[in-house]
This record gives structure tokens, C-alpha cells and sequence, in this order.
């Protein structure tokens, strides 16, 4: 009797659908406590269409909350990338 419910166990098993694993989530990027809405930290962020020669470039209009590291506000009303 015990044979016959570890084979129906196997069976089961066998049969049984493979679990997928879950999709990776994609890392959510570090952003600087400077800038809202995400500026990501990187060496230098320029607006996106600009002179600048990056690494990192964002679109505007970005509210500048903290220091201005990356100086996106070149008029310093508080809005980046206009």
C-alpha cells in the first residue's frame, strides 16, 4: 500500500506544472534627494537636449529641492530643464 501512494506521490509530481520563477523587478534607480522628479546620481546629469555631455541626462522641468550639484537651474527660479 505505501508503494502504491509514493508512486501516485511521483506521479503527481511528474504531472504537476513546473513552477515559473517570478520575473526579476527591475532595480529601481538611485535618485538624488536634490531633485523631484528622479534625477538619477551619476558622475554629471545635463538636460536632455543641451550642451552638456553627460553621462546622464534628464527632461525638464525638474523642481530643484536641495542643492543644485548637477546645475540644471541655470536661471535658479527653482525649476531645472526648462
Amino acid at each position: 500500500m505505501r508503494q502504491k501512494v509514493i508512486a501516485a506521490v511521483v506521479l503527481a509530481l511528474a504531472l504537476a506544472p513546473a513552477a515559473q520563477a517570478a520575473p526579476k523587478a527591475k532595480p529601481k534607480p538611485k535618485c538624488h534627494p536634490s531633485y523631484s522628479p528622479c534625477v538619477p546620481i551619476a558622475s554629471d546629469v545635463d538636460c536632455a537636449g543641451g550642451k552638456g555631455d553627460g553621462p546622464a541626462y534628464v527632461k525638464g522641468p525638474i523642481k530643484i529641492i536641495g542643492p543644485d550639484v548637477y546645475r540644471l537651474d541655470s536661471d535658479r527660479d527653482g525649476i531645472g530643464c526648462e
